[in-house]
């Protein structure tokens, strides 16, 4: 019997997501990189730079909302299956201070997984300052 090929080993959730961040053109203008994946769960940092800010310094509301978006959205990719994504269908962005600091980071979650729609929430931090809170629902698209 001639031998058979090894299967590859399964793809990890964070190689998964990674793979699609590939095309992420938008996240990496910003300069943006996940650096936490789990099941429903991301996080997401960027270094604060002059490019960053608007015309009085803070964080530019654009920036802070894209944060967001892209937590929320990517927490939900987590949970869908291989050849299926999502896109945001609505976001709301509840901004509680200034965006002054170093380093931002964003952490979204799914709070229910649906089979067309996810509904999500996420943070958006300045150092160590709470500056935005959202609420986002992502359609599943196949």
């Amino acid at each position: 019997m001639p031998d058979l090929p090894t299967p590859a080993p399964e793809e990890t959730l964070e190689t998964r997501i990674r793979r699609k961040l590939v095309r992420q053109n938008f996240m990496h203008l910003i300069g943006a990189d996940l650096t936490r994946i789990e099941p429903g769960r991301v996080e997401a940092e960027l270094l604060l730079e002059e490019k960053h800010q608007q015309h009085r310094g803070f964080a530019h509301g654009g920036l802070v909302a894209t944060m967001a978006d892209l937590a929320a959205g990517f927490a939900a990719v987590t949970l869908v299956p291989e050849g299926t994504g999502v896109v945001t269908a609505e976001i709301k962005v509840s901004y509680l201070h200034p965006g002054v600091g170093a380093k931002m980071r964003a952490v979204g979650w799914v709070l229910k997984a649906g089979r067309r729609l996810h509904f999500c929430e996420a943070e958006v931090w300045c150092d160590d300052k709470l500056v935005a809170k959202a609420t986002a629902t992502m359609a599943v698209v196949e």
